[in-house]
């Protein structure tokens, strides 16, 4: 091989491209691969010094569409040559742009293979996009963060997510569009946006042009992002959305679904069950603020019962997510309840639980107040029951009343179920007194 080389360095400049060319090709072709990467490696190194730029070019590229072609089959030999040849051109990246984008495209498709995941996300960010245009930028991008999202590596990920949205109005390409949606998915989950998150998963699910396994498995996704949403009103219109949704009913995620949705109180035995199916972040730990384990202690003196919790408030996310969802569901069934109480109902301390409460109220998520002097929290519920009970047997008609937006979904369908009978009985009474139809008599 090196005296080879060395009659090649002898050659006039336009003579020595196709004499490397045919060595590239004669090294590639031989059936004992056992020394081709390190004579490939000896061949790259002379030519990037000896041959001239525009020589080193053309048999570099020509290498680099080979290895990309799989003129070598052996895995593990293709890598060894491809990182070789990039350690070798990396410090003359300015005169080999294009190579060495090419050469690390391979090897990000080599390493996810391996699934090594964040390897291959470090290969495509050395990428030098300075000669990409914007698709191709955008789509670099989009790997990345899936990349990285695949070892749950949400931090770095969304710097990339943010580089990516800056060019997403650069492609057509539908497919792309798709991913992309996907990462936007993706990144709210991790960030702990799970009402967003659900949102969008959501809207995936409906795509015919994903494949339906995926979609089931994106609808699944949301309803475990809704389940772990901040309980109150924007949270309901997502609940009752996925609810209503029929192919809900086939997941394993339904029941704490079903319950969420109607105000159902969750009990341990259901959390523990949705619990499995978490993944690690959204199992992470949750810190209580130090004004908030103050709050918490004000009322430990005088409540310290043995059957009274000593929980600060939620260690997790699911665990605040429940929490919330009680506390909310408890107001639908109490017009007031004390601070011990509501601590029994959450498995928290008096003050922790009455906390919870207030931080709600200031947030808009619950309707009530708060009387501290009594230790008591009282409930806004919006009640229905106005007169459309009565009126429904046709005693009067029915006023309508502006629906509160912050009240639940069952109570507006419960009282839409009693206005329509109510019209419904009028309608037939009119129709009675001018001799329409016939009021059925009973037999005894």
């Amino acid at each position: 091989m090196d005296s080879r080389l060395a009659q090649f360095a002898a050659l006039n400049q336009k003579d020595k491209a196709p004499a490397y060319l045919s060595l590239v090709s004669e090294i590639l072709a031989r059936q004992d691969q056992s020394l081709t990467a390190l004579d490939l490696h000896t061949l790259v190194e002379t030519v990037v010094q000896d041959a001239g730029i525009v020589v080193g070019r053309q048999v570099l590229s020509e290498l680099v569409r080979n290895l990309g072609t799989g003129s070598i089959s052996d895995h593990n030999l293709r890598k060894r040559v491809v990182e070789e040849t990039l350690n070798t051109l990396q410090p003359r990246i300015v005169s080999y742009e294009e190579q060495v984008n090419s050469l690390r495209f391979q090897l990000a498709d080599l390493l996810e293979t391996e699934e090594e995941w964040s390897e291959a996300a470090r290969v495509l960010m050395g990428i030098s996009s300075r000669s990409l245009p914007d698709e191709e930028k955008f789509r670099v991008n989009i790997r990345i963060v899936r990349l990285l999202l695949e070892d749950e590596d949400s931090v770095q990920a969304e710097t990339y997510y943010n580089r990516a949205a800056s060019l997403s109005n650069s492609t057509s390409d539908r497919e792309t569009q798709l991913q992309f949606k996907l990462c936007q998915a993706r990144i709210s989950d991790y960030a702990r946006k799970f009402l967003e998150a659900a949102m969008r998963y959501h809207e995936l699910s409906w795509l015919a042009e994903i494949d339906e396994e995926e979609r089931k498995e994106m609808l699944s996704a949301a309803v475990t992002c809704a389940v772990l949403a901040p309980a109150g009103p924007n949270r309901s219109r997502v609940l009752a959305s996925l609810y209503r949704d029929e192919r809900s009913a086939d997941l394993p995620s339904y029941n704490i679904l079903s319950k969420m949705f109607l105000d159902h109180i969750l009990r341990p035995a259901e959390i523990r069950t949705f619990e499995e199916r978490l993944r690690p972040h959204q199992l992470a730990k949750i810190a209580i603020s130090s004004n908030d384990q103050l709050a918490s202690t004000i009322d430990d003196d005088e409540s310290a019962e043995p059957s009274t919790s000593t929980r600060r408030g939620p260690s997790t996310v699911l665990d605040r997510a429940v929490m919330e969802h009680n506390l909310l569901a408890s107001s639908k069934i109490y017009n007031n309840i004390t601070f011990r109480g509501l601590g029994a109902l959450l498995d928290l301390a008096p003050g922790a639980a009455e906390t919870m409460a207030r931080k709600m109220i200031e947030q808009g998520r619950l309707k009530g107040s708060i009387d501290q002097v009594d230790k008591l929290i009282w409930f806004d519920a919006a009640r229905e029951e106005d007169d459309a009970q009565g009126k429904a047997g046709g005693l009067g008609d029915l006023e309508p009343t502006n629906e509160d937006t912050g009240a639940p979904f069952t109570k507006r369908w419960d009282l839409q179920i009693r206005m329509t009978a109510a019209n419904v009985e009028t309608i037939v009474q009119h129709l009675a007194e001018k001799g329409l139809v016939q009021q059925p008599t009973v037999t005894a």
